[in-house]
């Protein structure tokens, strides 16, 4: 009878010891595809991950501050070179996982008809972006209206949202009747995407690398980092609307070979 006891009690000690909670920082943008990740995480491991949704800006302010994440899944690469060269992250932990898509979106469909005509002529009443000191995509956002010339005039439509999932709203509600937002955050609509949107050209703004590092020595951080990094969650991440480091791999080297003319 003790031996049975102390078996059970042994087993339930394992699995308490087995399961555990991390605390990941997330950008907004990258909200829905890291909830479907540490989703499948959670269901293969037992462990729990919560998520902490901000702008990038804004949890790098609170990680020198001391807040306690696990882990941090970035919208740029700035803030996780910050926090690798301060000695904040754990070194060797940060690698890009996603390239986002900054779009033009507007739920009246009819008022892309020619985007780049619409922001030079500037016949609308409010403009929604990211606030480019935060988040990256309002960076982004910046440089594709300063590409078109226009930045100094849209200043008084601006409205700013803290960071992108709060801009997207502003859009979504009609608020601002368009807005710069991530592609993917129409690509988790259910159905057809409401309106018209105008994918920016690459050439109009740096690319948007996403960056992630460990703050932690937590062991399930630590496993949901090597997962991340594997080949079923980039094929989720690339279903929302992302590309991959392996993707973006593949896509530079095909373009290489066109330049170069040589056929198969």
């Amino acid at each position: 009878m003790l031996k049975r006891i102390f078996i059970i009690s042994l087993l339930f000690f394992n699995g308490v010891s087995m399961a555990d909670e991390i605390r990941v920082a997330v950008a907004s943008n990258f909200t829905h595809a890291l909830g479907a990740l540490a989703e499948q995480f959670e269901s293969q491991t037992g462990h729990s991950v919560v998520l902490i949704v901000g702008s990038t800006g804004q949890h790098y302010a609170q990680i020198k501050n001391g807040a306690p994440f696990d882990a941090f899944f970035a919208a740029d690469t700035v803030r996780p070179q910050l926090l690798d060269a301060e000695g904040v992250a754990l070194p060797g932990t940060r690698f890009t996982y996603a390239t986002g898509r900054l779009v033009l979106w507007s739920p009246e469909g009819s008022r892309l008809e020619s985007a780049q005509d619409l922001l030079q002529q500037g016949e609308f009443r409010f403009l929604a972006i990211a606030n480019p000191k935060l988040a990256p995509y309002g960076e982004a956002a910046r440089e594709v209206l300063q590409a078109q010339g226009v930045w100094d005039e849209m200043r008084g439509k601006m409205v700013l949202g803290q960071n992108i999932g709060q801009t997207y709203q502003f859009v979504k509600s009609q608020s601002a009747e368009l807005g710069f937002v991530a592609y993917s955050q129409l690509s988790t609509l259910e159905g057809d995407i409401p309106g018209a949107f105008w994918e920016v050209p690459q050439s109009l703004y740096t690319p948007i690398q996403q960056q992630a590092v460990l703050l932690t020595e937590n062991k399930v951080a630590r496993e949901f980092w090597q997962y991340v990094k594997g080949y079923n969650a980039q094929q989720i991440i690339r279903m929302h609307g992302y590309e991959t480091p392996q993707e973006t791999a593949l896509i530079s080297w095909t373009q290489q070979i066109a330049n170069d003319g040589i056929h198969f």
